[in-house]
């Protein structure tokens, strides 16, 4: 029998040495004659409770007793009864004699008087924190007596234990035994261990062993006496020494004292049920108990009655007791977010809880969490961890950083929401400094430059601001390719003017990273233009601009002459007031609301480092140039992100995929007078001319407009406008017409003839006569009699002839 026993006990061990559980420091008090020891897994450290209780002889009483306990607690499963793990019996020697031992482990916990104690806790919070503790409690001894028809028989402090959540539950069930009510005549005792229980908590009846009388009574009449014993020890924080110490109920809060009385009632058919203590009594019925069990019952809530919980909780955190609030509700928040059943504005609690935790507790209690929250679906909880990413971006590691969060959070810069996909880009400017150079060049710069081109200008100008504090993060020859072309090409050429704004703050911020070449032939250019813009407040940054990188190029020259000519570093830079520092978001337009009409002015609202504009979430008044947005603006119709050239698509074919966006854009070049450019093209036309016929390329003229030429005319389009002309070759500009064009390089050549070149002098003659003639269309060489160029423009064509013609030249003559 007792090899049986042994076994039924024994569990997964049949010894000490088999015991997979370290047993640590003891606690001062525990329940009977068992001792409470800390205890640690060898397996993975983890914190447990052991309990140890020896005999002389594996027939001793407390030994018996103490496997009924065992038994009782494998079997018997509530979430307020305490959760067994293991149990062992094993003979331990004591020196001379050999001892009995019975070990029990568990999940981690305290003894309720000395969590008590180390709380401590006063006034409103103690008895909201008492209260949900007896709430816990009450449900434990209901679901014994009222469903299972056990009795517990030892209901006081020491059979109650506290978990780190700090929430109660009920052990010891050494003395449990099932409620016999059916033989209401039997006198046998139906309490078989009675005798463990100290006189101070028995009832009368049970004082008595009046058998008959308690099986006459309900299943909870026992242990209502000692949830009256319970509450007397909590609020009176010492144990009870005699039953007549009951009696006194100056401890007793008013709102429970009713009940507590009815507990103790000597009637014990008229003692309360437990289960109606938790339901009927006002002292339960506080901020801290509903709070919780909102948080237990989340599933069965609907998404109305879980958006104006959360919304309240942050304030309603403040009023709980801070211990309770970072481990009891701290973790049912974090478990109900990471779980899918708690709303967004969650989020905002959760943070505002971790707020309140260490470093290193935040790091374990709450990041994971967050963490995979950017896994989400949901747009709202994507919009609630992009507007508070300030309040733990710092706390997640560089690897989380570039392996976890960016490629979630990347999703954002396509998404459909104008609002996302702004949250999504000044969320960069903390994730940033923590992605590797890879991520960075391949992927985040990829996105900014698509969101430099966006619909919405706030975002546009935000793009340029984010691009000027992230510089630092970017490596050399990033910098090199990126920062001007996005700054000048795109940012400058805006037709938004708090973008071209950004545009020359984010050059005056960046100024260390551009040598003598690129300021004197790239940047001052692009700055000049802008001294004459429409805005008042692009003017006055452009001259500020302009004088800091004119200051440069002062110290510059005069390095030269002192013979000083390294020029690896700017040091000693000048910078105009408030650019040095990291630039701050332009505006925040996509979170406010308003008519298409109040944001039809576009001026910057102050004269501030920083400009601030509330513009329109419509891209249809982005701005009030917009009558000469596409000639400032030319696109090319074979860019794949907006914004690239045509050139860039024949030169680069191969290697698009490998580039960010900014590569394929070249600085502008000096302007030219309409005027004087189409004397000069005059003068050079017949030389290259000839050139060009002769050539001998393979690559046919280009009769449109290049882009180049229509980024360098930006400016030319609010001038006076040039007289019209019959011919319809009036915007066709050869591209190789002039020996300093760029672009003539890249120009398609123009189709390969037999024929013999024009005459030359007939050509200059008519570009004496006709000064449109310079940025005319060349006559096609074909064999075929071509125009009349002297007279009779607009006329009807001669038919044309098959087969090699010689060229009537009495026509021009005439």
């Amino acid at each position: 029998m007792f090899k049986f026993l042994k076994g039924v006990v024994g569990g997964s061990g049949t010894g000490i040495k088999d015991l997979p559980y370290n047993i640590g420091e003891s606690y001062p008090s525990s329940w009977g004659s068992w001792t409470h020891s800390r205890g640690t897994s060898k397996e993975d450290g983890s914190a447990v409770s052991i309990f140890l209780l020896s005999g002389s002889s594996s027939q001793d009483g407390h030994l018996v007793a103490g496997r009924n306990g065992v038994k009782r607690l494998r079997t018997v499963r509530h979430p307020n009864i305490l959760s067994f793990l293991h149990s062992t019996e094993a003979e331990v020697s004591d020196g001379s004699t050999m001892k009995h031992t019975i070990y029990i482990v568990t999940e981690p916990v305290m003894p309720l008087l000395e969590k008590i104690k180390e709380l401590n806790l006063n006034g409103t919070q103690r008895d909201e924190y008492f209260a949900w503790g007896l709430h816990q409690i009450s449900k434990a001894v209901s679901f014994l007596n009222n469903d299972c028809k056990l009795v517990h028989g030892n209901v006081c402090m020491a059979s109650v234990v506290v978990t780190p959540t700090l929430d109660w539950k009920l052990h010891a069930l050494d003395v449990l035994s099932e409620f016999d009510g059916s033989s209401e005549v039997s006198n046998s005792a139906m309490l078989q261990y009675e005798w463990l229980v100290g006189s101070q908590y028995k009832s009368m009846e049970l004082a008595k062993s009046d058998w008959t009388t308690i099986r006459k009574s309900p299943p909870w009449a026992i242990d209502s006496w000692g949830m009256g014993c319970l509450i007397y020890e909590i609020f009176s924080g010492m144990k009870l020494s005699k039953t007549e110490e009951l009696r006194n109920t100056s401890f007793i809060p008013k709102s429970l004292l009713p009940d507590y009385q009815r507990l103790l009632s000597s009637t014990p058919s008229r003692r309360l049920n437990p289960s109606k203590l938790i339901d009927n009594s006002e002292y339960f019925h506080n901020k801290l108990v509903e709070t919780i069990q909102f948080m237990e019952i989340l599933n069965l809530k609907d998404s109305v009655e879980k958006d104006s919980f959360f919304r309240k909780l942050p304030n309603l955190a403040e009023q709980l007791p801070r211990q309770i609030v970072l481990k009891k509700l701290l973790p049912l928040l974090s478990s109900a977010l990471e779980f899918g059943s708690a709303a967004a504005p969650a989020l905002t609690a959760l943070l505002k809880m971790g707020s309140w935790l260490s470093a290193e507790e935040f790091n374990i209690k709450v990041l994971p969490a967050i963490v995979k929250l950017f896994s989400s679906n949901d747009r709202a909880i994507r919009v609630a961890l992009l507007q508070h990413i300030d309040q733990f971006g710092e706390s997640l590691s560089s690897q989380i950083v570039d392996e976890q969060v960016f490629p979630h959070v990347a999703n954002g810069f396509a998404d459909t929401s104008a609002l996302l996909r702004e949250l999504t880009l000044k969320s960069m400017l903390v994730l940033a400094p923590k992605l590797s150079q890879r991520t960075m060049s391949g992927s985040l710069l990829k996105h900014l430059s698509k969101l430099q081109v966006d619909e919405e200008p706030a975002i546009r100008t935000n793009t340029t601001i984010l691009l000027g504090n992230i510089a630092s993060y970017l490596n050399d020859a990033t910098r090199k390719r990126v920062l001007i072309n996005a700054f000048t090409v795109r940012a400058l050429r805006d037709t938004f003017s708090p973008a071209r704004a950004a545009g020359i703050m984010a050059l005056s911020a960046t100024v260390s990273y551009y040598d003598m070449t690129e300021i004197a032939t790239r940047i001052l250019p692009n700055l000049v233009v802008l001294t004459i813009d429409p805005d008042g407040e692009v003017r006055t940054k452009a001259f500020e601009a302009i004088d800091q990188f004119m200051l440069i190029a002062k110290q510059h020259h005069e390095k030269l002459v002192t013979g000083e000519t390294n020029e690896s570093g700017l040091s000693g830079i000048p910078s105009v007031s408030g650019n040095s520092s990291l630039l701050g978001w332009a505006m925040s337009s996509l979170a406010s609301k308003g008519k298409a009409s109040e944001h039809g002015s576009l001026a910057l609202a102050n004269a501030s480092t920083t400009p601030v504009l509330v513009t329109s979430n419509s891209s249809s008044d982005v701005s009030s140039f917009a009558n000469v947005s596409d000639q400032l603006r030319p696109s090319s119709p074979t860019s794949t992100d907006g914004w690239g050239e045509v050139d860039s698509e024949l030169l680069h074919e191969d290697h698009d995929s490998d580039k960010e966006g900014w590569d394929d854009i070249d600085p502008l070049e000096e302007e030219k007078s309409p005027s004087l450019g189409s004397i000069q093209a005059a003068q050079q036309r017949p030389v290259v001319h000839q050139k060009a016929q002769s050539s001998g390329s393979l690559r046919p003229t280009v009769a449109i407009k290049s882009s180049k030429e229509a980024d360098d005319d930006q400016w030319d389009a609010v001038a006076v406008p040039e007289p019209r002309t019959a011919s319809n070759s009036l915007n066709t500009k050869p591209a190789a017409q002039q020996d300093d064009d760029l672009w003539g390089s890249i120009a398609a050549a123009p189709p390969k003839s037999t024929s013999k070149p024009l005459n030359k002098k007939t050509t200059a003659s008519l570009d004496d006569n006709d000064p449109w003639a310079a940025i005319a269309a060349p006559p096609p060489t074909t064999r075929a009699k071509p125009l009349s160029l002297g007279r009779g423009r607009g006329t009807k064509p001669a038919t044309a002839k098959l087969g090699a013609q010689r060229i009537d030249r009495s026509s021009s003559g005439s």
